[in-house]
Order: C-alpha cells, then sequence, then structure tokens
C-alpha cells in the first residue's frame, strides 16, 4: 500500500508546524494508521535549522502527553515531488510556498498545498497564530486549534 506524505510547515519550523506534525503521529497512531502515513514539518525560514522545537510548545504539549521530536528544517524543492499534502499554518508560508512551487520548472503537480485552518471545526481564525512572542497561553491556544484542525484533516482524506 501506497503511504500518504503530509508536510506541516511554518516559519521557522520550531513552534506550529512541528506541533502539527506531533499531534497529526499522534492522533495516526491511536487510530491505528501510522504505518499508512509519512509525516514531516518545515519552515519556510532557515533561523532556526538543526534546532529541537521551542522549549515552551514542547512543554505545553508534554502536558497534553504529546512528545515533539522533530529538529527544524528548512521546506527545500524536493519536497514538493515528495509530500501528497503541504499544509501552511498561515497565509503568508502558504504564499512563500506557492511562490517556491511556481519557481520550480518541474511540471509536476503532485503536491496539494493547503491552509491548515480549512480543516478547522470548533475555531474561526482564519491562520494559526504564531505564539513565538507570546505568553504561555498562546501556545496551549495553538495546540488547542491544531488539534482541532488536524483531526478535521485527517478525517478529511480518510
Amino acid at each position: 500500500m501506497k503511504r500518504l506524505s503530509v508536510l506541516f510547515v511554518c516559519l521557522g519550523n520550531i513552534c506550529r508546524s512541528p506541533a502539527a506534525e506531533a499531534i497529526f503521529l499522534d492522533l495516526i497512531d491511536q487510530k491505528g494508521l501510522k504505518d499508512r502515513f509519512i509525516v514531516d514539518s518545515a519552515g519556510t525560514g532557515s533561523w532556526h535549522v538543526g534546532k529541537k522545537a521551542d522549549y515552551r510548545m514542547r512543554e505545553a504539549a508534554i502536558q497534553r502527553n504529546i512528545n515533539i521530536l522533530s529538529r527544524a528544517r528548512k521546506i527545500d524543492e524536493t519536497d514538493f515531488e515528495k509530500f501528497n499534502f503541504i499544509i501552511a499554518m498561515d497565509n503568508s508560508n502558504f504564499d512563500n510556498i506557492l511562490k517556491m512551487k511556481n519557481r520550480l520548472n518541474s511540471t509536476t503537480d503532485y503536491a496539494k498545498i493547503l491552509k491548515m485552518q480549512d480543516f478547522s471545526s470548533e475555531f474561526q481564525e482564519k491562520e494559526v497564530p504564531d505564539p513565538y512572542f507570546g505568553g504561555e497561553e498562546g501556545f496551549q491556544y495553538v495546540l488547542d486549534i491544531l488539534s482541532d484542525s488536524v483531526r478535521g484533516f485527517l478525517k478529511s482524506i480518510s
């Protein structure tokens, strides 16, 4: 069976996208679907490449029994051929991903580029807010939003 591949993308790959990746991995593990997916996260910027997720996001996630284990990386051209779904956390990153894809000389249209909040059922936000410059409550709120949206995304492809 061919596995579906999902890439979650935010700006620096240290808050929102690694949290979305970890939540998705936890959800598919709970549902016994882990062997059906390849899951990763990336950033459109390269400031944090190789670093763990922000400690505040990791701590907030651990309170929900979710471990964020990934290391930051920057999205690259090969991701458009590796992943079925590339999911942006906000409009700015969505636009940057589209621009990057449009610069490619490839004729592949393999990756579907989507917005995380298009799958939300409980929250009205059009974007997943970046909690980096806020307090601890912002990280919890982002996890609430991502938990809802990730469930909606999985439901939409199941």
